[in-house]
């Protein structure tokens, strides 16, 4: 139901809900932050989205009982650009894991995330494991395990373009898309035509809402940042850390109708994850499984995690 002060859907409106920032890594991190004194929940986006993708699932999550932490990673929506030019995952795990502990306290939080955020959750588990709780991974990179992952499809069956222009003519992209105009209409496709999301998952109100931080090139340009990081040694902070880690406790969901996901990732984060519950496949869904199949993920949170909540 349409808002009537702002005329919008609550789902599509920027200001739902307030944002904080955070200074402590030299630069401001902008959050969300709602159900303070819940169960601590970091829910961490990818690319190309910002926490509007979250936008479904943050009210009725801290309604359940969570404190829902939601950020911007550097260089995405409302967060600057990291100041030592890094944004791989690691300088994004070392970001949250100062978020969540050293600012807002918490001794340790349930992880949620997909596509590159999916990275940056697998590596702060392995990076710091004393301040995770648990994992509820969707549609990630996984790293590729030759023997354990004999006769799996690793490979996604979508055009790689993007991932090659991103990665090693940064640049020359960032001028080529030289107004606002062209610069949502690029981050449009993911969207929309590149088959990312299940066909009709996103119409246009909801595709403008969530290019829009992308109009600002030198944030655009950023966010390529953890594409570069896969070509360029120079470009990364530190090792990504994603091996098989059979410590933390994890719920695999999969959103299927994903061309840019390798088709197993289910079966092959089973093996990545071998303390698991699941994999769960959830039908008519693609890679934005918390826009796309929001009542679902509220759901397997909760149940996942009933176990943390006080008795009500």
């Amino acid at each position: 139901m349409t808002d009537p002060s702002t005329g919008r859907l609550p789902e599509l409106d920027p200001d739902r809900f307030a944002t904080h920032t955070f200074d402590g890594r030299g630069f401001d991190l902008a959050y969300v932050r709602e159900g303070v004194g819940g169960v601590p929940l970091l829910l961490v986006h990818g690319y190309p989205e910002t926490k509007r993708i979250w936008w479904r699932v943050i009210e009725p999550l801290a309604a359940a009982g969570f404190e829902v932490i939601v950020p911007d990673l550097r260089g995405f929506g409302e967060s600057a650009i990291g100041p030592d030019g890094f944004h791989d995952a690691p300088a994004s795990s070392k970001d949250l894991h100062a978020l969540v502990h050293d600012h807002l306290g918490h001794d340790e939080v349930t992880l949620v995330a997909g596509d590159f955020g999916g990275a940056i959750i697998q590596d702060f588990a392995l990076r710091f494991p004393e301040a995770t709780a648990r994992m509820v991974l969707f549609n990630s990179p996984l790293p590729i395990l030759a023997e354990e992952m004999q006769g799996l499809r690793t490979m996604s069956t979508s055009a790689h373009d993007y991932f090659l222009w991103q990665g090693t003519e940064a640049d020359a992209l960032i001028a080529e898309l030289s107004s606002e105009t062209q610069r949502r209409r690029y981050i449009s496709t993911f969207y929309t035509s590149r088959f990312w999301a299940h066909p009709g998952a996103f119409d246009d109100a909801a595709v403008a809402f969530h290019t829009e931080p992308f109009a600002d090139a030198a944030k655009l340009r950023a966010s390529w940042g953890c594409y570069e990081s896969v070509f360029d040694r120079a470009k990364r902070s530190d090792q990504t850390l994603m091996r098989i880690n059979p410590d933390v406790r994890a719920l695999i969901l999969f959103g299927p109708s994903d061309h840019v996901i390798m088709p197993d990732f289910d079966r092959a984060a089973a093996i990545v994850l071998p303390d698991h519950i699941g994999p769960f496949t959830i039908p008519a869904c693609g890679h934005f499984l918390q826009w796309e199949a929001a009542e679902t993920l509220i759901n397997a949170i909760a149940g996942f995690c009933a176990d943390l909540r006080p008795a009500s």
